[in-house]
């Protein structure tokens, strides 16, 4: 049981998988975002490009379903409705990236997504009024959906172009969460069947995914109780802070990993 739960790894670097994924859930609950890409950032020091993204797949998956209905099923359809272009590119996009995981070097994806985000985020940190026309925002909703999804497909990663969405688009703290949490389940629903097929979802790694679900609930259901605390403001202002963080771990790895 243990071997099937494990996915082989040693006792100890399961125990690290399991803390990893504990913290991830909790920044989740927070802010609403980031916990694929912190697994991804820690699970790259100790497991292989493909483990580490099966490993991620069902804590998403379940962590997203918790974060789209906690306000209930009508405010996530209507969440679904208002996102839709965003949606529909990200998943189609997703299934087009996927066979693709493991021909793409890592370096190149991680400068791609690293680089602009750290500085859109740290331009809105500074007080740049970066906000999308709303005649230009079909556009930028198809497009931020596109370049989403295909980096998801890869990696695991869709969430950053959202964001960008959100803030720039001066969405509020509820509809922010919400928004991440029906996008990011749908895409890892998408993310999920694209690696049934091309392997990289098999029972030995799923079986890892699963066990990672436990802690990565735990995390985000103590991550509420600091998200609920926050006022608009602040909530606006970790969130632009852990993008840059973020895309500036991306960068390292890329460089120095």
């Amino acid at each position: 049981m243990f071997d099937l739960l494990s996915g082989g790894l040693s006792g100890q670097a399961f125990t690290v998988a399991l803390a990893v994924t504990l913290f991830a859930g909790f920044v989740k609950g927070a802010v609403g975002f980031a916990m694929p890409m912190i697994l991804v950032s820690a699970f790259a020091i100790f497991l292989p490009q493909e483990m580490a993204l099966a490993g991620l797949i069902l804590p998403t998956l379940v962590t997203n379903l918790s974060q789209a209905f906690r306000q209930g099923v009508g405010p996530a359809v209507e969440t679904a409705r208002t996102y839709r272009r965003f949606l529909v590119a990200t998943v189609v996009c997703i299934a087009i990236s996927a066979p693709f995981a493991d021909a793409i070097p890592r370096v190149v994806y991680l400068l791609m997504l690293g680089i602009p985000i750290s500085l859109f985020a740290a331009l809105q940190l500074m007080g740049r009024n970066l906000a999308i026309q709303l005649h230009h925002r079909d556009r930028a909703e198809w497009g931020l959906g596109v370049i989403g999804g295909l980096y998801g497909g890869v990696s695991g990663i869709w969430g950053p172009p959202l964001l960008v969405l959100l803030l720039s688009t001066g969405a509020d703290k509820m509809t922010m969460v919400r928004a991440q949490g029906v996008v990011f389940l749908i895409g890892a629903v998408a993310l999920l069947a694209s690696h049934l097929g091309t392997g990289i979802a098999n029972p030995q790694s799923l079986g890892f995914s699963t066990a990672l679900s436990v802690p990565a609930l735990v995390g985000l259901y103590l991550g509420y109780a600091v998200q609920d605390r926050l006022d608009q403001a602040r909530f606006r202002r970790w969130t632009q802070g852990l993008l840059v963080v973020t895309g500036l771990n991306m960068v390292r790895q890329a460089l120095f990993g």
